[in-house]
Protein backbone atom coordinates (compact mmCIF):
# COMPACT_ATOMS: atom_id res chain seq x y z
CA UNK A 1 0.00 0.00 0.00
CA UNK A 2 1.24 3.68 -0.77
CA UNK A 3 1.24 4.95 2.56
CA UNK A 4 3.06 2.34 3.87
CA UNK A 5 5.45 1.85 1.75
CA UNK A 6 5.98 5.83 1.87
CA UNK A 7 6.80 5.82 5.48
CA UNK A 8 8.48 3.03 5.91
CA UNK A 9 11.95 3.52 4.30
CA UNK A 10 13.16 -0.12 5.16
CA UNK A 11 10.93 -2.99 3.62
CA UNK A 12 13.47 -5.75 5.35
CA UNK A 13 13.31 -4.98 9.12
CA UNK A 14 14.47 -7.24 11.61
CA UNK A 15 10.83 -6.91 13.35
CA UNK A 16 7.73 -6.51 11.63
CA UNK A 17 5.92 -3.29 11.45
CA UNK A 18 2.39 -2.90 13.43
CA UNK A 19 -0.49 -3.11 10.71
CA UNK A 20 -2.01 0.13 8.93
CA UNK A 21 -5.28 1.27 10.24
CA UNK A 22 -8.39 -0.60 8.47
CA UNK A 23 -10.84 2.09 7.29
CA UNK A 24 -11.56 3.53 3.72
CA UNK A 25 -9.43 7.10 4.62
CA UNK A 26 -6.32 4.98 4.28
CA UNK A 27 -6.38 4.82 0.18
CA UNK A 28 -7.46 8.67 -0.52
CA UNK A 29 -4.42 11.35 -1.05
CA UNK A 30 -5.26 13.31 1.50
CA UNK A 31 -4.70 10.94 4.44
CA UNK A 32 -1.71 9.62 2.80
CA UNK A 33 -0.28 12.80 2.71
CA UNK A 34 -1.27 13.15 6.52
CA UNK A 35 0.53 9.71 7.38
CA UNK A 36 3.22 10.98 5.48
CA UNK A 37 3.91 14.30 7.41
CA UNK A 38 3.78 11.82 10.90
CA UNK A 39 6.09 8.99 9.49
CA UNK A 40 8.98 10.63 12.10
CA UNK A 41 6.41 9.57 14.76
CA UNK A 42 4.24 6.38 13.62
CA UNK A 43 7.21 4.29 12.01
CA UNK A 44 9.09 4.11 15.23
CA UNK A 45 6.15 3.10 17.09
CA UNK A 46 4.99 0.54 14.73
CA UNK A 47 8.78 -0.80 14.74
CA UNK A 48 7.55 -1.45 18.65
CA UNK A 49 4.53 -3.01 17.63
CA UNK A 50 2.11 -0.78 18.45
CA UNK A 51 -0.76 0.63 15.88
CA UNK A 52 -1.26 4.24 15.41
CA UNK A 53 -4.05 6.14 13.39
CA UNK A 54 -4.01 10.11 12.17
CA UNK A 55 -7.22 11.66 13.48
CA UNK A 56 -8.00 15.16 13.96
CA UNK A 57 -8.10 16.60 17.39
CA UNK A 58 -10.07 19.96 18.62
CA UNK A 59 -7.87 22.22 16.21
CA UNK A 60 -5.35 20.02 14.47
CA UNK A 61 -4.19 15.95 13.72
CA UNK A 62 -3.33 14.12 16.51
CA UNK A 63 -1.89 10.73 16.23
CA UNK A 64 -3.67 8.20 18.43
CA UNK A 65 -1.71 4.80 19.27
CA UNK A 66 -3.55 1.91 20.86
CA UNK A 67 -1.93 0.22 23.77
CA UNK A 68 -2.21 -3.39 25.07
CA UNK A 69 -4.27 -2.58 28.27
CA UNK A 70 -7.32 -0.99 25.84
CA UNK A 71 -5.57 2.77 26.48
CA UNK A 72 -4.19 4.68 24.19
CA UNK A 73 -2.14 7.49 23.80
CA UNK A 74 -2.96 11.10 21.76
CA UNK A 75 0.15 12.77 20.04
CA UNK A 76 -0.31 16.33 18.81
CA UNK A 77 0.38 19.67 18.68
CA UNK A 78 -1.34 22.18 21.67
CA UNK A 79 -4.80 22.10 20.73
CA UNK A 80 -5.50 25.71 22.47
CA UNK A 81 -4.89 27.96 21.07
CA UNK A 82 -4.72 26.19 17.54
CA UNK A 83 -1.17 26.08 16.01
CA UNK A 84 -0.30 27.49 12.92
CA UNK A 85 2.51 25.50 11.95
CA UNK A 86 2.07 22.52 9.43
CA UNK A 87 0.53 19.04 10.35
CA UNK A 88 3.31 17.23 12.02
CA UNK A 89 5.77 19.99 12.24
CA UNK A 90 4.36 21.43 15.60
CA UNK A 91 6.52 23.92 17.88
CA UNK A 92 6.18 21.09 20.65
CA UNK A 93 4.50 17.76 21.40
CA UNK A 94 1.92 16.70 24.28
CA UNK A 95 1.25 13.07 24.92
CA UNK A 96 -1.41 12.05 27.02
CA UNK A 97 -2.60 8.31 27.76
CA UNK A 98 -6.37 8.31 27.98
CA UNK A 99 -8.94 5.27 28.80
CA UNK A 100 -12.44 5.93 27.93
CA UNK A 101 -15.15 3.06 28.55
CA UNK A 102 -18.45 1.73 30.80
CA UNK A 103 -15.97 0.40 33.23
CA UNK A 104 -13.21 2.94 33.59
CA UNK A 105 -11.89 6.69 32.82
CA UNK A 106 -8.07 7.24 32.71
CA UNK A 107 -6.36 10.62 31.72
CA UNK A 108 -2.15 11.44 32.46
CA UNK A 109 -0.28 13.72 30.68
CA UNK A 110 3.34 11.97 30.04
CA UNK A 111 5.18 14.04 27.97
CA UNK A 112 4.69 18.04 27.43
CA UNK A 113 7.70 19.88 24.95
CA UNK A 114 4.96 22.47 24.47
CA UNK A 115 5.85 26.14 24.70
CA UNK A 116 3.52 27.35 27.24
CA UNK A 117 0.01 28.45 26.17
CA UNK A 118 -0.18 31.39 29.45
CA UNK A 119 1.93 33.37 31.35
CA UNK A 120 1.22 31.97 33.88
CA UNK A 121 1.70 28.47 33.19
CA UNK A 122 5.48 26.54 34.00
CA UNK A 123 7.27 25.24 31.18
CA UNK A 124 8.06 21.55 31.34
CA UNK A 125 11.46 20.21 31.31
CA UNK A 126 10.66 18.77 27.90
CA UNK A 127 10.24 21.87 26.73
CA UNK A 128 13.44 22.13 25.73
CA UNK A 129 13.26 19.87 22.57
CA UNK A 130 10.58 21.31 21.25
CA UNK A 131 9.04 19.26 17.97
CA UNK A 132 12.21 16.91 17.81
CA UNK A 133 11.01 13.38 17.54
CA UNK A 134 13.77 11.56 18.93
CA UNK A 135 13.09 12.49 22.60
CA UNK A 136 9.84 12.14 22.09
CA UNK A 137 10.08 8.34 20.83
CA UNK A 138 12.14 7.79 23.93
CA UNK A 139 10.65 9.02 26.73
CA UNK A 140 7.30 6.66 25.60
CA UNK A 141 10.23 4.00 25.30
CA UNK A 142 10.93 4.26 29.22
CA UNK A 143 7.38 5.31 29.96
CA UNK A 144 5.60 2.36 28.07
CA UNK A 145 8.63 -0.01 29.63
CA UNK A 146 7.47 0.56 33.46
CA UNK A 147 4.21 -0.29 32.74
CA UNK A 148 4.83 -3.62 30.89
CA UNK A 149 2.83 -1.91 27.68
CA UNK A 150 5.63 -2.23 24.53
CA UNK A 151 5.19 -5.17 22.81
CA UNK A 152 8.57 -5.00 21.10
CA UNK A 153 11.51 -2.95 23.00
CA UNK A 154 13.76 -0.88 21.18
CA UNK A 155 17.46 -0.34 22.51
CA UNK A 156 18.24 2.79 22.70
CA UNK A 157 22.02 2.11 21.69
CA UNK A 158 20.87 0.14 18.59
CA UNK A 159 21.78 1.17 14.99
CA UNK A 160 19.55 1.22 12.40
CA UNK A 161 18.66 -1.72 10.78
CA UNK A 162 20.49 -3.57 8.18
CA UNK A 163 18.88 -3.23 4.40
CA UNK A 164 20.63 -5.91 2.64
CA UNK A 165 22.95 -8.34 3.19
CA UNK A 166 25.10 -6.30 0.70
CA UNK A 167 25.09 -3.74 2.47
CA UNK A 168 28.31 -1.97 3.10
CA UNK A 169 30.45 -2.37 6.32
CA UNK A 170 32.60 0.38 7.04
CA UNK A 171 35.75 -0.98 8.43
CA UNK A 172 36.34 2.11 10.73
CA UNK A 173 33.89 4.56 11.49
CA UNK A 174 36.21 7.97 12.25
CA UNK A 175 36.64 8.76 15.71
CA UNK A 176 35.67 12.19 17.09
CA UNK A 177 37.70 13.02 19.42
CA UNK A 178 40.90 11.57 17.22
CA UNK A 179 40.00 13.66 14.58
CA UNK A 180 39.27 16.60 16.55
CA UNK A 181 43.15 16.32 17.59
CA UNK A 182 44.24 17.03 13.92
CA UNK A 183 41.69 19.08 12.70
CA UNK A 184 38.94 21.74 13.71
CA UNK A 185 36.59 20.27 11.43
CA UNK A 186 35.81 16.64 12.59
CA UNK A 187 32.68 16.40 12.41
CA UNK A 188 32.95 17.44 9.11
CA UNK A 189 35.62 14.92 7.86
CA UNK A 190 33.10 12.24 9.50
CA UNK A 191 30.17 13.21 7.08
CA UNK A 192 33.00 13.42 4.38
CA UNK A 193 34.26 9.45 5.46
CA UNK A 194 30.18 8.43 4.63
CA UNK A 195 30.93 10.38 1.38
CA UNK A 196 33.59 8.77 0.18
CA UNK A 197 32.28 5.51 1.39
CA UNK A 198 29.10 6.54 -1.35
CA UNK A 199 31.36 6.69 -3.80
CA UNK A 200 33.34 3.62 -3.61
CA UNK A 201 30.14 1.96 -3.20
CA UNK A 202 29.23 -1.29 -5.60
CA UNK A 203 25.90 -1.40 -6.05
CA UNK A 204 22.45 1.06 -5.62
CA UNK A 205 21.46 -1.10 -2.55
CA UNK A 206 25.17 -0.33 -0.66
CA UNK A 207 24.10 3.64 -1.45
CA UNK A 208 20.73 3.29 -0.48
CA UNK A 209 22.00 1.50 3.11
CA UNK A 210 24.07 4.79 3.63
CA UNK A 211 21.24 7.24 2.23
CA UNK A 212 19.61 5.65 5.54
CA UNK A 213 22.41 7.46 7.52
CA UNK A 214 21.38 10.56 6.46
CA UNK A 215 17.65 10.01 6.16
CA UNK A 216 16.60 7.85 9.04
CA UNK A 217 13.87 10.19 10.68
CA UNK A 218 14.43 9.27 14.22
CA UNK A 219 18.15 8.49 14.45
CA UNK A 220 19.44 10.23 10.99
CA UNK A 221 22.14 13.41 10.63
CA UNK A 222 19.43 15.13 9.28
CA UNK A 223 17.24 14.78 12.77
CA UNK A 224 20.47 15.32 14.59
CA UNK A 225 21.25 18.38 12.41
CA UNK A 226 17.88 20.15 13.34
CA UNK A 227 18.09 18.85 17.04
CA UNK A 228 21.40 20.71 16.68
CA UNK A 229 20.31 24.02 15.24
CA UNK A 230 16.93 23.78 17.98
CA UNK A 231 19.53 24.30 20.56
CA UNK A 232 21.05 27.21 19.58
CA UNK A 233 18.05 28.99 19.05
CA UNK A 234 17.22 28.08 22.83
CA UNK A 235 20.99 28.79 23.41
CA UNK A 236 20.32 32.25 21.60
CA UNK A 237 17.49 33.10 23.55
CA UNK A 238 19.77 32.97 26.88
CA UNK A 239 21.01 36.29 25.72
CA UNK A 240 17.64 38.05 26.55
CA UNK A 241 18.33 40.59 24.07
CA UNK A 242 16.44 41.21 20.56
CA UNK A 243 19.24 40.44 18.64
CA UNK A 244 19.18 36.82 20.85
CA UNK A 245 15.78 36.24 19.83
CA UNK A 246 16.41 37.17 16.16
CA UNK A 247 19.49 34.91 15.74
CA UNK A 248 17.20 32.19 17.71
CA UNK A 249 14.14 32.45 15.16
CA UNK A 250 16.54 31.86 12.22
CA UNK A 251 18.09 29.17 13.63
CA UNK A 252 14.15 27.39 14.47
CA UNK A 253 13.71 28.04 10.57
CA UNK A 254 17.12 26.26 9.27
CA UNK A 255 16.02 23.37 11.81
CA UNK A 256 12.70 23.01 10.26
CA UNK A 257 14.14 23.32 6.45
CA UNK A 258 16.45 20.58 7.81
CA UNK A 259 13.62 18.59 8.50
CA UNK A 260 11.67 19.63 5.68
CA UNK A 261 14.28 18.02 3.23
CA UNK A 262 13.99 14.86 4.74
CA UNK A 263 10.24 14.81 4.34
CA UNK A 264 10.88 15.37 0.83
CA UNK A 265 13.28 12.48 0.18
CA UNK A 266 11.62 10.23 2.53
CA UNK A 267 11.56 7.80 -0.17
CA UNK A 268 14.79 8.15 -1.62
CA UNK A 269 16.27 5.55 -0.05
CA UNK A 270 13.97 3.32 -1.59
CA UNK A 271 13.65 4.43 -4.88
CA UNK A 272 17.77 4.20 -4.89
CA UNK A 273 17.87 0.48 -3.81
CA UNK A 274 15.08 -0.35 -6.21
CA UNK A 275 17.67 1.04 -9.27
CA UNK A 276 18.88 -2.56 -8.49
CA UNK A 277 16.33 -4.43 -9.87
CA UNK A 278 15.40 -2.11 -12.68
CA UNK A 279 16.79 -3.29 -16.48
CA UNK A 280 19.23 -1.20 -18.02
CA UNK A 281 17.23 0.57 -20.63
CA UNK A 282 18.11 -0.48 -24.45
CA UNK A 283 20.62 1.88 -26.09
CA UNK A 284 18.66 3.97 -28.85
CA UNK A 285 20.09 2.18 -32.22
CA UNK A 286 23.12 4.56 -33.44
CA UNK A 287 21.69 7.09 -36.01
CA UNK A 288 23.11 6.41 -40.00
CA UNK A 289 26.08 8.49 -40.70
CA UNK A 290 25.50 11.77 -42.26
CA UNK A 291 26.29 12.44 -46.22
CA UNK A 292 28.39 16.02 -46.37
CA UNK A 293 26.15 18.26 -48.37
CA UNK A 294 26.40 18.60 -52.07
CA UNK A 295 28.34 21.67 -53.35
CA UNK A 296 26.59 24.97 -54.14
CA UNK A 297 26.48 25.31 -57.84
CA UNK A 298 28.93 27.69 -59.23
CA UNK A 299 27.64 30.37 -61.99
CA UNK A 300 28.68 30.12 -65.27
CA UNK A 301 31.55 32.84 -66.34
CA UNK A 302 32.17 34.47 -69.64
CA UNK A 303 35.90 33.83 -70.83
CA UNK A 304 36.94 36.30 -69.56
CA UNK A 305 36.49 35.35 -66.30
CA UNK A 306 34.58 38.66 -65.25
CA UNK A 307 30.54 38.24 -64.30
CA UNK A 308 30.07 41.45 -66.19
CA UNK A 309 31.02 40.05 -69.33
CA UNK A 310 27.94 37.86 -69.32
CA UNK A 311 25.21 38.69 -72.36
CA UNK A 312 22.23 40.91 -71.26
CA UNK A 313 19.38 39.51 -71.18
CA UNK A 314 16.82 40.52 -73.92
CA UNK A 315 13.65 42.14 -72.64
CA UNK A 316 10.15 40.41 -73.45
CA UNK A 317 8.00 40.64 -76.02
CA UNK A 318 4.30 41.50 -75.03
CA UNK A 319 2.65 38.19 -75.38
CA UNK A 320 -0.43 40.11 -76.37
CA UNK A 321 -1.17 40.90 -80.32
CA UNK A 322 -3.48 43.04 -79.90
CA UNK A 323 -2.97 47.09 -80.61
CA UNK A 324 -4.52 49.71 -78.40
CA UNK A 325 -5.89 52.91 -80.55
CA UNK A 326 -3.52 55.81 -79.58
CA UNK A 327 -6.11 58.95 -77.31
CA UNK A 328 -7.08 61.37 -79.53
Amino acid sequence: MAADEDSTPDTRRATPLAPLPDHRNVNTPWWQELWRRHAHITTPLRERGLECDIEFGLSAYIVRVSLPDDSYLIIGPPQEPPSERPPGDPEGWIVTRERNSDRSSYFERVYDSAPPAYPDRPEQPEARHGGSAQPLIAALDHHLAQLGLLPHAVAPHEGPPVHSAHSPQPSKTPDVTESAERTPYAYGDVLLALTDQLNGTASHADAAALLHQILEPTHGLLERLGEFFEAAAEKAKEAEQDDGFDLSYDLADAAAEIRNVGEALHVAENRMRALDAQPSAPRPPAAPPRTAPLPPPVLPRHSSGTLADLPARRPLKPTSTSSVAPCR
